[in-house]
């Protein structure tokens, strides 16, 4: 993490210079030693402030001196890391949640029609004969039955033929059209996909009305999927791959 690199080189610098244990306020910079003491201070504050707003000053003061005289340590510089790196992990992903929230809501209340519409096609599509929903909402129907085995798990690998549309019925992905199918494992394809295809015998044909939470939600994927798009595939299993 880019903050626990640049920490860890002030921290370096910072212990290139001698400090007293009493600490004194500073009025002016004297030598070119003051002020290259104080701006690696600044530089320090600096990044606290954009990455750790929490700090406790008092705590962080102590610690600096007790680094630089290296006494009175209250942790053992061999757990520095074990104690930064979990932290600050937590806090990226923290804000990463945070960011991911903010582009979701930013997506919705921009195309927020396309979740609509998805939710009123598929509370139609669902009355009709021949269609099964899930307990996730995956929709589908069986258009040809296979008797080869299904795949064990979500992380059997397949080998399958596709023909993916928008409800436009615009085409955004085939494997048919390129004439050659496609192979992955399970996980590594959107949650529809992964449940879908788990009810599948090779040999079988089916397909798939997946609601946008299946599929990509917020994201766009390219210019017929926008955000929030429930999606239609037309999926043959052709083979699990051992």
């Amino acid at each position: 993490m880019r903050f626990l690199k640049s920490f860890a080189a002030v921290a370096i610098t910072v212990s290139m210079f001698s400090c007293g244990n009493q600490l004194k306020e500073v009025k002016s910079l004297e030598t070119e030693l003051d002020s290259v003491s104080y701006a690696v201070g600044l530089s320090m504050a600096g990044q606290l402030r954009f990455n750790f707003k929490e700090v406790d000053k008092a705590v962080l003061v102590q610690g600096i001196i007790n680094g630089l005289d290296s006494t009175n340590l209250l942790i053992k510089e061999d757990k520095i890391q074990a104690i930064l790196g979990p932290y600050f992990n937590k806090k990226r992903e923290e804000m990463m949640k945070e960011q991911q929230a903010k582009a979701a809501k930013a997506a919705e209340a921009k195309f927020g029609e396309n979740k609509k519409r998805g939710e009123e096609f598929l509370a139609e599509n669902k009355t009709k004969s021949g269609i099964v929903t899930t307990e996730s909402g995956l929709q589908y129907e069986v258009l040809k039955e296979g008797k080869g085995d299904k795949p064990a798990g979500p992380t059997t690998r397949v080998k399958v033929h596709y023909h993916g549309t928008n409800l436009d019925g615009k085409v955004f992905d085939s494997s048919v059209d390129r004439g050659t199918p496609a192979e992955f494992g399970l996980n590594e394809v959107i949650t529809g996909w992964t449940e879908g295809l788990q009810l599948m015998n090779v040999g079988s044909k089916y397909k798939f009305y997946i609601p946008q939470e299946l599929a990509y939600g917020a994201q766009e994927r390219g210019a017929e999927i926008k955000p929030f798009s429930t999606l239609i595939f037309e999926v043959e299993l052709l083979e699990i791959v051992k």
